[in-house]
Order: C-alpha cells, then structure tokens, then sequence
C-alpha cells in the first residue's frame, strides 16, 4: 500500500471516501459462487458495465487465490478509476496495493488497522446493530456496512437486521458523512428498497457473481439504484435509540 503522510494522506481518503459513496453499487467477490468462473472474469465484466467498487472478500478460497485475486484486480480497478477492498486481511491489502479494508466487529481494532494500513486507507466497518455506533471503532470509520438487510446465503451465520437499522444509521451517521453501504441479500428486486431505506450504495456478490452476463446484471443493478437515489429526499438527522 502506498505510503502517505499529512495533508496528502488527508486528502487521498477523502477522495476515496467520495469515490466509495458516489459509486452506487459495491461488488464483493467470492469465486465459490460465481457459477464456476474466475472472480477476475467477475470484476472484469462488473468494472464494463458500471461497478467502480471491489471488494476481494474469498472466504472459500486459500490466502494465495485471495491475493492472486486480489493484484489481478488491482489492475483492473486502475484501469477504471475504480477501488479496490480486501475484506479482513490486512496482508492481503498491503501485499495487493488496495485502497482500504472492511473489517467486521471481531476482526483487529480499526486504530491498529489504521496504524498499519496508513492515513490514506479506506476502513470500513461492519454494523449489525445500533448499539455498535457509538464505539470508538464506528466513529472512527470511513464507512458503514449495514446487514445482513436481508437473508443471505454466503454468511448463513448473518443477523438479519432488515430495513430498520438503515434508516436508524443513516439519521446517525449525518453528522460524520460516512458512507452507508447495505449489505446481505441484496439483488434488483430490492436494492431500490435498500436505497430507500437509507443506504448510499448497496454491496452484492450473487446478483452479479452468479448471472449470466455479470456485465448486464452490474448495469441493470446500478441504474435501479440510481433511480432510487434520484427519488430519495434527504432525511434530517435526529438521534438513533439502540435497539434492546
């Protein structure tokens, strides 16, 4: 990962963070259900037909796969003006040059994260319920992965947090401007529904991943949330209660 210091770093994430929340849909691969193809051949076709982030997510597969995967797509996001996400692996991230990581609420604290990843990185967060938005981790985010919105089948461990906890964070999270990214079980009948809800972009593997023309299902995807973005007013923030 390319180190920055000072004002440079400052502002190299604040592009980022811009980049992430403007980019409508969010790609996470996993080759494990990508109907036998490459996850490069995936990002590929989902960089041509709109997709602008990447998240390397590769549970399913070895550290070696995840990191080949990962400076392939390094590549390829360059080529577009797109990001590139490792989830949870620190030394995949370092190793592959990415923009930042998502880290899930077991994995390393963000701040050692941040000591290793440098000023300029991407730290997303994920959030599965209120009470988790005022730990130093969630402040400290560049953006909030919200889910298991709806049930999914590539984390069946998931807690399913519906709609309600999008628009809770969304009035929360108005104050810091980070981004709000939905997450678990997302698809074109329901990501408009997401973007409703409170969502500034919506994170898919399957609806890309497994389509017949991951190109076609990138482009169909990312003009129903463009629509739904369009139709949204914005809300005014006002205090989120934790759930009991």
């Amino acid at each position: 990962m390319t180190a920055m210091r000072g004002d440079a770093a400052t502002a190299e994430r604040a592009r980022r963070r811009d980049l992430l929340r403007a980019a409508g849909v969010y790609l996470v691969t996993e080759e494990s259900l990508s109907a036998g193809r490459r996850s490069e051949e995936i990002v590929e076709a989902a960089l041509a037909g709109g997709v602008r982030v990447v998240q390397v997510r590769e549970k399913d597969g070895s550290a070696r796969r995840a990191l080949e995967i990962a400076r392939a797509v390094r590549t390829m996001t360059r080529r577009f003006g797109a990001l590139l996400i490792v989830n949870d692996r620190i030394d995949i991230a370092l190793a592959s040059d990415a923009d930042g990581v998502h880290l899930g609420q077991t994995d390393m604290p963000l701040l050692e994260a941040r000591r290793l990843l440098g000023d300029a990185a991407l730290i997303g967060l994920s959030i599965t319920d209120a009470a988790q938005l005022t730990a130093p981790d969630a402040i400290a985010a560049d953006c909030l992965g919200v889910g298991a919105v709806f049930a999914t089948a590539s984390k069946l461990d998931a807690a399913l947090t519906g709609l309600q906890l999008l628009a809770g964070v969304r009035d929360y999270r108005a104050s810091s401007g980070a981004p709000i990214v939905a997450i678990g079980g997302i698809n074109a009948g329901n990501a408009g529904a997401a973007i409703d809800a409170g969502a500034d972009l919506v994170a898919v593997i399957t609806a890309i991943s497994a389509a017949a023309d991951p190109g076609r299902a990138a482009a169909e995807l990312l003009a129903i949330v463009r629509a739904a973005q369009a139709a949204r007013p914005e809300p005014a923030a006002r205090p989120l209660q934790a759930r009991r």
